[in-house]
C-alpha cells in the first residue's frame, strides 16, 4: 500500500484530468503510472506488487494466453482453465462426432482419466516484461528508408530475443508500440498438454447465437473449463499419460458475494487490437471501402456454408468454428461501421489533425512534422479502391479453404519435386502430415459453393481496382463460375488427398505448375501482395508519416491518449459495474445484470438459438439454485461493466478489488463498436457472464460437484 501512496503525485502529472478511470489497457509494469487513487476510490484493495511480480506469485501468474487467440485464468491448484465456450470452440468441435457431439450436449469429466486432449491446444503464461526502446531505436536513424529501418530493427529484435529465451526454455516477443516509438519485450512460457474438462450444451454456452451476439440484454453462459497438465518437475511437456497437473504459482479465488452498481472491476487479459491512434482518412476507408466488402464477404461464405450445414450434423460439427468466427466479425464490422458513422469518429479525428497540423508547421516542429498529414492522407486516397477489392480477395481466401491450399501446399510440393531422394526424404513425413489434416472435415460440394460464390462476388464488386488477372480473364470469356468450379476441382490435385499422395510417390514439377487450382490460388495471394512502384513510395511515406504523427500527437499532448494500442500483449483494464440505460426487454430491477428467470423467457422449444434443455427449466421452476442465488433470490446470469476491453479479452477474468473473479468476460454491447478506434465513456461496456451463474451450472446442472470442491470459492 505504501508504493501505491508514493507514486500519488508522479501519477497526477501524467496523467491527463480528462482521463476517466474506465479508459485504457495498461501494461502490468507500467501500473505505477495508472490513476490509483481512483482505483483505491473504486475499491481496489491490492497492491502493485499483488497484481504483476517477478520474483513473488501475483496476479499475472494466473492469466493466460488461450491458444493463441483469447483470455483464460487459472481457478484451481491443480491447473484448471477457465475460459469462454466460443474460445474453446474449435477444440470442442473437434473432439466432437455426430454420436458424442459435445457442442450440442455438453461434455463433464467426472475424473482426470476422462479429461481429453485435442489435438492442439495450447496456453502462454507471462514471465516478464522490459522496456527496450533506447536499444532498438538506437540502431536507426531518420536517414534510414523504412525497410533499411526494418531490417537493423529486426537484427536487434534477433539479439534480444536470444539473450532472454533461457536457452529455447522460453518465447520471447518484442513488439513496437505507438506506431513504432517504443518497444518492449516479453518473456513467455508454454504449455501444450491443455485438455478438456467440462463446457455446457451449447443451448447454454451459445444462447441467443447470432441474434443476440454483441446485443444486451444477454443470457449466455459463455464458458468452458480445461486442465493444463505438466511433467513431473511442473515444466512444459508433450501430452503423455505420465503428465500431472501443472501446479500455478497463483490461481484465482472465486467469490461469491456477487456485484452491484458502482462495484470496482479489474480485467487482465489479452486484447487483440485497437486502432486508437488511426488517422481520420483509415478510418474513413474502413467505413466506406474495407469493411463493408468484409461484410458482405463473410455473409456469402455464410450463407454458402450454412445450406450445407443444415442438412447434416457431421458437416455442422466440421465447420462449426469456421462458421462461428466468420459470423462473429461479419457482425462486428456491420457494428463498426454503423458506430463510426452514427458519431462521426473520422470527423473528431480531422479536428484534431487540423489542430495537429498547426502545431507541426511551426518553425520548430516542421522539419519533422510538416507533411505528416499530407502524406498519410495520400496513401489512403491511393488505396481505398484496393481496400475494397483486398477486403472482397480476402473475405474469398478466409471462406474458401480451396483459394489458398492450394499456393501455400503447392510451393512446398514443387521444392519436393525439385529435391534429391535425401532431400525428399526428409520432407516427406511433414507433407503428409499435411496433405492428411488439409482433408480433415472437408465438404467438398461446400466447398465448390463457397468458392464459387467468392469468385461471382469478387469478380463484380471489387471492379474499382484491377481483379487478378486470372479471374479477369474469366470476366472476359463470359465463364460460369460454377462450372468451372466444379472442372476445377475434378481435375485439381489439390482437391484430393489420394492424387496428392500419389504426387508424393511419383513428383513432378510440371503436374503442379500446370494445375487449374494451383494457378488460380498463386494468381489470387500474388495479385493480393503486389505493390507498384507508386504504391511503395506512398506507403514508405505513410509508414514514416504514421509514426511521426502518433510521436507528434504525444509530444504536442493534443492526444490524452497515455497507453499503446492493444496488440495481443497482456494488459490491464479497471472500471466499474455499470448500467445502462432501463430497457423493457430485461426483467432485472437495474439494467446491469441478467436473470436466469429472463433466460427462460427467451426460450423457444426447437429454436436452434433460443431452445434450453428441460433440466435446466426444471432447476429454474424448482428455484434450486443452491448458494449461488443472489441474496435477492434470483439466479443471476451475466452482467455489465464499463472496462475497456476488444477481441482477445475473450475469456479474460474480471475481478473485485481483492483479485477474486466476480465475472467472465466475453463480449461487448453493438452500440460501443466505435471503440476500438475511439473509446466513449457512456456506451462502452463489457459483458461478462456471472461467476454464480458459472458454478450454478457446474454444480446444480451438470453434477460436476467435484470441480467446485477443487476451487478456492469465497463465500
Amino acid at each position: 500500500m505504501k508504493k501505491i501512496i508514493l507514486t500519488l503525485v508522479v501519477i497526477c502529472s501524467l496523467l491527463p484530468n480528462v482521463l476517466k478511470a474506465d479508459e485504457g489497457m495498461w501494461f502490468l509494469m507500467h501500473i505505477q503510472r495508472l490513476n490509483q487513487r481512483d482505483m483505491q476510490k473504486m475499491g481496489l484493495q491490492l497492491t502493485a506488487e499483488e497484481i504483476y511480480s517477478i520474483n513473488n506469485s501475483s496476479l499475472k501468474d494466473a492469466i493466460v494466453q488461450f491458444n493463441g487467440g483469447c483470455t483464460a485464468e487459472i481457478i484451481s491448484k491443480d491447473g484448471l482453465v477457465l475460459t469462454n465456450h466460443h474460445c474453446g470452440y474449435d477444440a470442442i468441435a473437434e473432439l466432437s462426432t455426430p454420436e458424442s457431439n459435445y457442442l450440442r450436449d455438453g461434455f463433464w469429466a467426472m475424473n482426470r482419466k476422462q479429461e481429453l486432449k485435442p489435438k492442439s491446444l495450447f496456453v502462454r503464461f507471462f514471465v516478464r516484461m522490459d522496456d527496450v526502446t533506447k536499444r532498438i531505436l538506437g540502431v536507426v536513424n531518420n536517414q534510414m528508408t523504412e525497410a533499411e529501418r526494418e531490417k537493423a530493427i529486426n537484427q536487434e529484435i534477433a539479439k534480444i530475443q536470444k539473450e532472454n529465451d533461457g536457452g529455447g526454455k522460453y518465447t520471447v516477443s518484442v513488439r513496437p508500440f505507438f506506431q513504432g516509438n517504443e518497444y518492449y519485450y516479453f518473456v513467455y512460457e508454454d504449455y501444450t498438454d491443455v485438455r478438456l474438462v467440462g463446457t455446457p450444451t451449447e443451448s447454454i454456452g451459445k444462447f441467443g447465437g447470432d441474434t443476440d451476439n454483441w446485443e444486451w440484454p444477454r443470457h449466455t453462459g459463455d464458458f468452458a473449463l480445461f486442465r493444463v497438465y505438466a511433467d513431473k518437475n511442473n515444466s512444459p511437456a508433450d501430452y503423455s499419460t505420465d503428465n500431472v497437473p501443472f501446479k500455478p504459482k497463483h490461481h484465482l479465488p472465486i467469490s461469491l458475494k456477487g456485484v452491484k452498481e458502482g462495484d470496482f472491476a479489474m480485467i487482465l487479459g489479452y486484447p487483440g487490437r485497437t486502432n486508437r491512434w488511426m488517422p481520420a482518412e483509415g478510418i474513413e476507408q474502413n467505413v466506406k471501402f474495407a469493411y463493408p466488402a468484409w461484410v458482405e464477404g463473410s455473409k456469402m461464405s455464410m450463407d454458402k456454408m450454412k445450406v450445407h450445414m443444415d442438412k447434416d450434423d457431421k458437416i455442422r460439427l466440421d465447420y462449426a468454428s469456421k462458421y462461428a468466427s466468420i459470423a462473429n466479425y461479419w457482425k462486428n464490422r456491420q457494428g463498426m461501421i454503423d458506430a463510426l458513422t452514427k458519431f462521426k469518429t473520422a470527423d473528431l479525428k480531422r479536428k484534431t489533425e487540423k489542430k495537429f497540423e498547426s502545431w507541426a508547421n511551426r518553425k520548430a516542429n516542421k522539419e519533422m512534422y510538416g507533411s505528416v498529414i499530407t502524406d498519410i492522407n495520400a496513401f489512403y486516397g491511393m488505396t481505398n479502391e484496393k481496400a475494397r477489392h483486398d477486403n472482397y480477395l480476402q473475405t474469398m481466401l478466409r471462406g474458401s479453404a480451396f483459394a489458398i491450399l492450394p499456393s501455400r501446399l503447392g510451393r512446398s510440393l514443387i521444392q519436393y519435386a525439385k529435391g534429391s531422394q535425401a532431400e525428399r526424404d526428409g520432407m516427406k513425413g511433414r507433407l503428409v502430415g499435411a496433405i492428411e489434416a488439409s482433408f480433415e472435415g472437408v465438404y467438398m460440394p461446400l466447398e465448390k459453393d463457397v468458392m464459387a460464390g467468392q469468385l461471382e462476388l469478387y469478380s463484380t464488386k471489387a471492379v474499382g481496382y484491377p481483379l487478378a488477372s486470372k479471374v479477369q480473364e474469366m470476366v472476359n470469356n463470359k465463364t460460369d463460375f460454377a462450372k468451372y468450379v466444379d472442372n476445377a476441382f475434378d481435375l485439381s490435385l489439390f482437391t484430393s488427398k489420394e492424387r496428392l499422395l500419389a504426387f508424393l510417390e511419383l513428383p513432378n514439377v510440371a503436374l503442379i505448375e500446370n494445375d487449374p487450382m494451383y494457378q488460380l490460388s498463386s494468381n489470387l495471394l500474388e495479385h493480393l501482395n503486389n505493390k507498384s512502384d507508386a504504391l511503395k513510395a506512398a506507403e514508405e511515406k505513410y509508414q514514416k508519416g504514421f509514426r511521426n504523427l502518433v510521436a507528434g500527437l504525444r509530444a504536442s499532448k493534443l492526444s490524452t491518449i497515455q497507453y499503446p494500442d492493444a496488440n495481443s500483449t497482456l494488459r490491464l483494464t479497471y472500471g466499474k459495474v455499470r448500467a445502462l440505460p432501463a430497457d423493457k426487454r430485461n426483467d432485472a430491477k437495474i439494467n446491469n445484470y441478467t436473470t436466469l428467470e429472463g433466460m427462460v423467457k427467451k426460450h423457444k422449444a426447437g429454436d436452434p438459438e433460443f431452445d434450453l434443455s428441460a433440466p435446466l427449466i426444471e432447476l429454474f421452476n424448482k428455484k434450486d439454485f443452491g448458494m449461488y442465488a443472489d441474496k435477492a433470490g434470483y439466479m443471476p446470469v451475466n452482467f455489465l461493466t464499463d472496462n475497456d476491453i476488444t477481441g482477445g479479452n475473450s475469456g479474460s477474468p474480471v475481478l473485485n478489488g481483492k483479485g477474486e473473479l466476480i465475472g467472465l468476460a466475453f463480449d461487448g454491447n453493438i452500440e460501443a463498436m466505435a471503440g476500438d478506434v475511439n473509446f466513449d465513456k457512456n456506451l462502452q461496456r463489457t459483458i461478462n457472464v456471472d461467476a454464480r451463474f458459472i458454478l450454478f451450472i457446474i454444480d446444480k446442472y451438470a453434477g460436476a460437484k467435484h470441480l467446485i470442491e477443487e476451487m478456492t470459492i469465497v463465500r
